[in-house]
């Protein structure tokens, strides 16, 4: 372990800085990215074989963030979802936190999965299909064929009013 922990300290001191970035675009609270970046790394840690060198560190990076970031979307819909069918009791009231406001935040918990990726590479990154085929591992035009169900998903419409 101390053979792996100079390169992944070197490795976090290259990329974290980027991966708290999106991560606190994604989620808006500086607190979360934190987390998300921590447990990416320490992931990664756990297992380097995740990164099997099909791309480069910082991209592999990016789309793991990027997938823990909207899990976290998700789960926060889970729990407000919880809360508003439990009775509110001392310390459950539910927070009013602006980020939770946010329409992109909302559309992107409405998307499956997949969907809500490429929808995060191409409204927010404005990434071009050719780029975001190499963050998903897949050809350009399965991308094409993704941002076609995208644009067909009903919450596109409030996708495209955040671009």
């Amino acid at each position: 372990m101390s053979e792996t922990s100079p390169s992944l300290e070197l490795l976090y001191r290259q990329h974290a800085p980027a991966a708290f970035r999106r991560a606190r675009r994604l989620l808006g609270d500086e607190a979360e990215a934190h987390e998300i970046v921590h447990d990416v790394f320490v992931s990664l840690l756990n297992d380097p074989g995740q990164h099997a060198g099909r791309s480069s560190l910082a991209t592999f990076l990016y789309s793991a963030v990027t997938h823990a970031c909207l899990n976290r979307i998700r789960s926060r819909r889970t729990r407000e979802r919880l809360a508003s069918e439990r009775p509110l009791l001392p310390g459950n009231e539910p927070r009013l936190d602006p980020e939770h406001q946010l329409i992109l935040r909302s559309a992107l918990r409405e998307l499956p999965e997949l969907l809500a990726q490429v929808a995060v590479y191409y409204y927010m990154d404005e990434l071009t299909q050719d780029e975001i085929s190499l963050i998903l591992g897949c050809s350009r035009r399965h991308v094409g064929n993704l941002l076609e169900r995208l644009f067909a998903h009903p919450a596109q419409k409030e996708l495209r009013s955040c671009s």
